[in-house]
């Protein structure tokens, strides 16, 4: 019977930013962009359409869809994922106010 060694188990804090602790550039845009996609992808889904569908709605091909589905936003710009939403009957605000830190951040309530 073979015998198995335990490697203890490292961990870190997380920033709150997955992107931002893989070390990604943008990673701001980049946690922005996945929020918006994945109210996209609720929206469709509790809606029951199909990609063809939700195509039509947006004014992009089912390809294109399936990419948004599976979390593949990276050919969108954040303003044009916020345009799916308005597509999709959702109103989006952008609210800019003073921060106390030395630097601002993005937050996407939904």
């Amino acid at each position: 019977m073979s015998t198995r060694t335990k490697k203890p188990v490292t961990s870190e804090r997380s920033s709150g930013n997955v992107f931002a602790d893989l070390g990604l550039p943008h990673p701001e845009q980049e946690l922005l962009k996945a929020r918006l996609t994945l109210q996209i992808y609720r929206l469709i889904k509790e809606r029951g359409l199909t990609q063809a569908q939700a195509g039509e709605i947006l004014g992009i091909q089912q390809p294109r869809v399936s990419a948004l589905m599976r979390n593949r936003a990276g050919a969108f710009s954040v303003e044009r994922l916020m345009d799916f939403l308005t597509a999709l009957g959702q109103d989006v605000e952008i609210t800019v106010r003073p921060t106390r830190k030395e630097h601002g951040e993005v937050c996407v309530i939904v």
